[in-house]
């Protein structure tokens, strides 16, 4: 199976100087968790997530109304084609420990894939899933201690 197969592409997506603010009523009304950051032809230069928000915005007193999201989005993130194997992304999520990549192709963001999108459209053995938060949130790390 391949990532376009169960990606949402439906993305909704701000360019960099978006407010915080403008981010998180996009969230709000869209009922999303993260927001890819695009220039203006579309190549994707990061992502925020309602976590850097509180963290990195909330957190640090920044004034919301007027802090651009290019002040608290990841800009190293990890992505893949709609042509890569389901396994291959979750094993790059696993690997990166993130719940969200960007789906690019030709250097234009067609899609995003969630950990959500895993357990909702892809068969997977019972552990499967469980293995991927697993990493993702370094459970077991936590649980080898």
């Amino acid at each position: 199976m391949k990532v376009k197969d169960c990606m949402c592409n439906d993305v909704c997506c701000l360019t960099p100087d978006k407010t915080i603010k403008d981010c998180a009523t996009l969230m709000n009304s869209k009922h999303i968790g993260c927001v890819p950051i695009c220039d203006n032809s579309q190549n994707v230069v990061g992502l925020v997530t309602d976590r850097d928000i509180i963290l990195r915005a909330i957190a640090c007193d920044k004034d919301v109304n007027t802090t651009p999201v290019s002040e608290i989005m990841t800009c190293n993130i990890c992505s893949c084609s709609s042509d890569t194997d389901i396994k291959d992304a979750e094993h790059l999520m696993c690997e990166n420990q993130v719940k969200r990549i960007p789906i690019v192709d030709n250097n234009k963001i067609v899609g995003i894939l969630t950990l959500g999108d895993l357990s909702a459209n892809y068969h997977v053995e019972d552990t499967g899933v469980n293995n991927t938060l697993n990493h993702i949130c370094g459970c077991n790390e936590k649980n080898a201690e």
